[in-house]
């Protein structure tokens, strides 16, 4: 039996984990997080209880298994208390990246700093209360602009329209660089806040950009048959309304004396076949947009911090110069130009954005299995057991999360639950889920050492 260790306990990390465990291996787990799930409980939108139970179920099956150890509330990476270098010198064998794309995409704008700009996944981990985020100021104004037209894009909006219980929102402006036929988000998500479409104001942008879509063979006509059959219907806005500017890049932010965002100027765009597809090219045409409060939701990138090389797309992976199109997992260093020996990428760590839980699964599998072609082409390594990697972790002042006290913390959330009277309750700072888990430890008299 060989020892590997996974960095980051996603879907992806998971089921990676488990795959390896099931081959006769031991697994263990490093979490920047003290609970597992990664995006799968982070990510999803906080009703959609039947997915996340689920998944829980899943994830606490993998957890289950007695060769998977799991150390939570371990940061890795450069600058943090747990370094790459560090977990090499415990002499895995194998070592698997699923830290996801922690990494925000830029906008690369004039005035980007103001205050209410924040990125889409920020936002996201803000209201399903993920710590640092669930106790940072995520406020909003009454007119927000979301940048970016798809399934992220919809959540946020029935965040802001309907769930937000301190909402003062009037009005959302989806700003979307391609025109209608473009959208990216599922019907059966967009259904959530299509009452809110503002139905009169959609007609009048559909006919300000008709000519544009005419142009590459796009009839408005069609707009309600194939993204938004909402208009089809006969049906009265809600409150607040929801509003769609289409053909526009942002260009650059202003904001008022206090430092906030007042302004977003856009560019407008035309729609251009290229390579097969339609693409946004830019024009000299710009407008502006007065709103208090801009979400980006123009995808993630990998975390260059964690100490990977790094490229366009995620941490480098070997190229297969038999078949571009085959994917390999093991990280690649593009200046030596050679393997790094025994380490792994999967899931959006591989490929920033690809795909949701059950890509991220096959993902972390596949990626899994070619972990074990290179376990069976060497040696015994006299890997660090779990007990040797905790006493180094506690070493370092970390205090780390273990399987057992994941237990004690659903138990503690549950019975919160209970008082609450709500269906689910999560603690929103790392400070309070420790303390959690040491009062349940306390009441069955267990005691931590080290």
């Amino acid at each position: 039996m060989k020892t590997v260790y996974v960095v980051g306990a996603g879907p992806a990390g998971l089921f990676a984990a488990q795959k390896i465990a099931q081959a006769g291996h031991g697994v263990v787990i490093f979490n920047r997080d003290i609970k597992p799930g990664g995006l799968a409980e982070y990510g999803i939108y906080p009703v959609k209880d039947k997915m996340k139970v689920g998944l829980r179920k899943q994830f606490a099956k993998v957890l289950s298994l007695a060769n998977v150890h799991y150390f939570g509330h371990v940061r890795v990476g450069n600058g943090y208390a747990v370094a790459i270098e560090d977990l090499r010198t415990l002499n895995p064998a194998a070592m698997v990246f699923a830290v996801g794309a922690q990494g925000t995409k830029d906008l690369n704008l004039p005035g980007e700093e103001a205050r209410r700009v924040y990125s889409a996944k920020d936002f996201v981990y803000h209201y399903n209360q993920l710590p640092p985020f669930a106790t940072e100021d995520f406020s909003t104004g009454k007119r927000i602009a979301i940048v970016g037209m798809g399934n992220v894009m919809v959540d946020i909006a029935r965040w802001v329209l309907d769930d937000d219980p301190e909402r003062q929102t009037e009005e959302l402006i989806v700003v979307a660089r391609r025109g209608p036929f473009e959208a990216k988000f599922d019907e059966r998500e967009f259904v959530h806040i299509e009452r809110h479409l503002d139905a009169e104001d959609f007609r009048q942008e559909l006919e300000r950009i008709k000519d544009s879509l005419a142009a590459v063979g796009q009839d408005i006509a069609n707009v309600a048959e194939k993204t938004f059959p909402i208009l089809g219907k006969p049906y009265e806005p809600l409150l607040p309304r929801l509003k769609f500017r289409f053909l526009y890049s942002p260009q650059s932010i202003h904001a008022d004396a206090s430092g906030c965002i007042d302004r977003l100027a856009v560019r407008e765009n035309i729609l251009v076949e290229r390579g097969g597809s339609l693409a946004a090219k830019s024009t000299d045409r710009t407008a502006d947009l007065d709103i208090d409060t801009m979400i980006f939701a123009i995808g993630d990138v990998a975390d260059p911090n964690v100490g990977l090389p790094y490229g366009q797309e995620g941490y480098v992976t070997r190229p297969d110069p038999s078949d571009p199109k085959h994917a390999c997992y093991e990280i690649f260093d593009p200046e030596s130009q050679r393997v790094v020996s025994g380490s792994f990428a999967v899931g959006w760590a591989r490929k920033a954005s690809e795909g949701l839980v059950g890509i991220a699964r096959h993902d972390g599998e596949v990626g899994a299995g070619q972990v074990l072609q290179y376990l069976e082409g060497i040696g015994e390594t006299a890997a660090a057991g779990p007990e040797e990697v905790e006493r180094r972790l506690r070493a370092k002042g970390i205090p780390v999360v273990s399987k057992e006290d994941l237990q004690y913390l659903t138990l503690a959330e549950e019975r919160e639950a209970r008082e609450r009277g709500v269906p689910y309750f999560k603690y929103s700072d790392d400070h309070s889920m420790l303390a959690a888990i040491e009062e349940e430890r306390r009441k069955t008299g267990t005691v931590v050492t080290g």
